[in-house]
């Protein structure tokens, strides 16, 4: 999701939640992303995937990215749109469970996500998972250049 604010575009990133990401920030942030069904529409599923991470339900015209393989193999697929955070917005996501702490026997719950915010193109540059990088590139000569 991206916005304007002051003649130029900000994007909204995502911060991992758990313990793995607590004191990590430059390189951490993702575009809300999840993991698509066998045979699932592509789109359909990043629809839903933020539906369920943010808890708001966009509704927009979403513009294709195309795709990023990440450092761990994962292929990303991506879209823009258009849209903003409610003024009331609070956090709203899925949870996970690991062994925590490590090798204690017991299990935690934790967010998936446990931030999410709007940056300036330069910050999110610095910010976001450095293999998503030509998303915001991509966005820069498809979406802004219109």
């Amino acid at each position: 999701m991206f916005r304007r604010k002051n003649n130029s575009f900000e994007f909204l990133l995502v911060h991992p939640g758990g313990p793995f990401w607590r004191n990590k920030d430059d390189g951490a942030w993702t575009i809300p992303k999840g993991e698509a069904a066998p045979g699932e529409d592509l789109l359909a599923c990043a629809r839903r995937e933020f539906e369920e991470e943010l808890g708001i339900k966009p509704s927009a015209d979403w513009v294709p990215l195309g795709s990023i393989k990440q450092k761990a193999g994962k292929t990303v697929h991506s879209w823009a749109f258009e849209g903003d955070l409610p003024d009331d917005f609070k956090l709203k996501c899925n949870t996970f469970e690991i062994e925590w702490p490590p090798r204690s026997g017991r299990t935690k719950e934790f967010p998936e996500i446990d931030r999410a915010e709007f940056f300036s193109h330069e910050i999110a540059r610095r910010k976001i998972n450095p293999a998503q990088i030509p998303f915001l590139d991509r966005f820069r000569n498809v979406v802004a250049a219109e």
